[in-house]
């Protein structure tokens, strides 16, 4: 098969038809990409706020068993045409360049000023709290109930994660499969998730220098968990968004309640170990905070400001909805 058929087919593929659109999609892709670092700021609002998030539901899904069945077949261009590749190429590009630069800055933060930086995911968090919910259609008995589970169970488990998990291939790979659903459930981010599973800072260190041997064995890993995860896991939330919508995000709302025990900004070191000359804390506590000084109004202060910057976002997102919805 000649180049020219496969550039045919490749330029049939949905997706802009010009650089500027190119350029346009991956600023986009940039925003999506800044929000997804930050836990408790979805990538998946930026994209409903942009205008771009049913195309990008429609891109992920056109890796479908049509797809794999022509690759087997060897009809490349077939399969080229069928998948939405130049849209995600486009749109991949902006995220990553984002998130790479975004991660040097978070990574810094979290080293130098935690406490500042946990009260503003632990605001950023509980205000998507109430924006995740409200998508629950209303309060009911069987809503508060698996609300209720989602809690209890999302704060059981955030207490048996240890604080330090492995790192080892597999489990980075089981990461990158369980974040990067968060990016097509708008409230929800994979920063989040990569919280819960205490592997945050870790992958943030190695996006800090990307081209680092040690980091690209990380960041390939990961991003090959990433697009397994994307490509089964989006099929099941879909299928359970449309089967059982209401129970199945009052079930994210309360796994988001109980994971903000993860994320209180004052905690108190129960045991660590050095490894390699670096501390590694293997259990720690959430406590009040020692004094109600300065530093305690400024983490105050941070948590509102990402209260109101989620609040924000899902006010100009509905605003976008609706706009769409009155030009249909």
């Amino acid at each position: 098969m000649n180049k020219q058929t496969l550039s045919k087919a490749f330029m049939a593929s949905p997706g802009p038809r010009s650089f500027p659109e190119a350029g346009l999609l991956a600023l986009k892709g940039m925003f999506m990409g800044a929000a997804d670092i930050i836990p408790g700021v979805s990538g998946g609002t930026v994209a409903f706020i942009t205008g771009i998030y049913d195309d990008l539901v429609d891109a992920i899904r056109s890796f479908d068993f049509s797809f794999i069945r022509r690759l087997l077949k060897f009809d490349l261009s077939g399969a080229l045409a069928g998948v939405h590749l130049r849209f995600l190429i486009c749109l991949v590009s902006g995220i990553f360049l984002a998130v790479v630069g975004m991660a040097r800055i978070i990574h810094h933060l979290l080293a130098n000023h935690p406490v500042q930086v946990w009260s503003l995911f632990f605001g950023l968090i509980a205000a998507s709290v109430i924006v995740v919910g409200r998508r629950a259609g209303g309060f009911t008995l069987v809503n508060a109930v698996c609300c209720a589970f989602g809690a209890a169970f999302s704060y059981t488990l955030v207490g048996m994660i240890p604080v330090t998990t492995p790192e080892t291939s597999w489990f980075v790979f089981l990461c990158g499969m369980i974040a990067i659903c968060a990016m097509i459930l708008p409230g929800i981010s994979g920063a989040f998730i990569l919280l819960m599973l205490g592997k945050y800072a870790y992958v943030t260190g190695a996006l800090r220098n990307p081209f680092d041997p040690g980091s690209m064995t990380v960041i390939g890993v990961f991003a090959a968990g990433a697009a397994c995860g994307i490509v089964v896991f989006s099929r099941i939330l879909h299928y359970l968004l449309h089967r059982w919508h209401a129970a199945t995000v009052s079930v994210l709302t309360g796994f988001m309640i109980g994971a903000l025990r993860k994320v209180w900004p004052w905690k108190e070191v129960l045991e660590s170990t050095q490894i390699r000359g670096k501390i590694h804390v293997l259990r720690e506590a959430n406590i009040l905070p020692p004094a109600l000084d300065g530093a305690f109004w400024l983490a105050v202060l941070l948590a509102c400001a990402g209260v109101i910057a989620v609040l924000l976002l899902e006010r100009c997102s509905g605003e976008c909805v609706s706009i769409k919805s009155d030009r249909q």
